[in-house]
């Protein structure tokens, strides 16, 4: 078999970079047109620089380093760009797609410097190396590669989908959860549970308290779903004695107090094994008028309320003792119970569509890595 060859990005593309026109946002004029930057669409403009095919490359305050957010992505038509983002257009025997998907994930470890704000300079860049391959393969890449992101796209649709299905059978039997326009007993988070607490973090200096962990440690950047299982960090027993890590009983609420995704989302949970949480979490036990799960949707469902009063005062906060003196709604146990059958009737939708995901997106990563490492 034929080895592989490369191509520097100085010698497959025009390099546009000094076309690029940074214009501070209070003297940028409202417009149809897209202005980028390093990671998408900052802003419109009423005018532009670009009207091509191109590739943009993330120079200053790219996700760097990142294995899920990309630093290049294509960009088509009439566009601005600012100098945060490197300009390519592919020569002739370049497929444009192909050139962002070599670009995505690639991997500029020793490439980038900056001690606060990490730059892939223009001398880095263009030393970069692409995958030399005929134009028909690249086409045949790119082809593969964007039916896998269809696939991957409709399931992220399904399970919006299906989220949104929870919400509408929400409101249809219970109303408006910041409101109560159907009138239903209230009461405050405080006295709706039995206990709330926060966690803590054993100390780093001590290697022993996580050697051999077998207790999840969960943190804001585990709080990706409904539901939690496991953590990427984990501890043991020694740890929970030597900290303010509390080992949380199974069917809890976990909900982030503090943490940027906090700008946009609120994370709520309910864990299925035992686990412990960091400092930036808190833990809601709810009492005999409200079942775990029920409280854990109507978190979400006042999280427009919650998070308008979201504070960055170091970092994104809610604040606790407000949070506490939250009213709930507190329908009868029975209507409760009817609500969370339907969900469970959901949960198992999402557990395949869920599944389909994940080997989507395992296909998608073993095909990046083996077309272009």
């Amino acid at each position: 078999m034929e080895k592989l060859k490369y191509t520097r990005v100085e010698e497959c593309c025009e390099i546009l970079d000094s076309m690029r026109i940074p214009i501070t946002a209070s003297d940028r004029k409202e417009g149809k047109y897209p202005y980028y930057g390093a990671n998408g669409i900052q802003d419109y403009v009423n005018d532009y620089i670009f009207d091509d095919e191109l590739v943009l490359l993330a120079e200053d305050g790219g996700n760097f380093g990142s294995k899920e957010k990309p630093i290049a992505y294509r960009v088509s038509g009439k566009c601005w760009v600012n100098n945060h983002a490197h300009v390519l257009k592919p020569k002739e025997e370049i497929d444009v797609d192909y050139l962002c998907y070599s670009l995505m994930f690639y991997k500029v470890d020793g490439m980038i410097n900056g001690a606060t704000r990490k730059k892939l300079t223009q001398t880095a860049m263009k030393k970069m190396k692409i995958p030399l391959r005929n134009i028909v393969e690249q086409k045949k890449i790119v082809q593969q590669l964007n039916k896998i992101i269809e696939i991957r796209e409709k399931a992220k649709k399904e399970l919006n989908l299906l989220d949104n299905l929870i919400q509408a059978r929400f409101v249809e039997l219970f109303g408006d959860a910041v409101y109560n326009d159907k009138k239903w007993e209230t009461d405050t988070v405080k006295n709706l549970c039995k206990e709330i607490y926060g966690g803590g973090t054993p100390s780093k200096a001590h290697p022993e308290y996580y050697k051999d962990g077998d207790i999840p440690w969960v943190s804001a950047k585990d709080m990706k779903t409904d539901v939690l299982k496991d953590s990427q960090i984990k501890i043991n027993q020694l740890g929970v004695d030597n900290s303010t890590a509390r080992l949380v009983p199974v069917n809890s609420v976990i909900m982030v107090i503090r943490s940027g995704i906090l700008k946009h989302t609120l994370p709520v949970a309910v864990n299925k094994v035992p686990i412990t949480v960091n400092q930036d979490l808190k833990v809601f036990i709810p009492g005999e008028r409200i079942l775990t799960r029920f409280l854990a949707v109507q978190f979400k469902m006042q999280e427009k309320d919650i998070l308008s009063g979201v504070r960055a005062v170091t970092a994104d906060n809610i604040e606790f003792n407000s949070l506490k003196q939250r009213r709930m709604i507190v329908p009868p146990i029975d209507l409760q119970q009817k609500y969370l059958m339907f969900l469970e009737r959901i949960d198992k939708s999402k557990f395949e569509v869920q599944k389909s995901l994940e080997k989507t997106q395992l296909l998608y990563d073993s095909l990046m890595q083996e077309y272009f490492g």
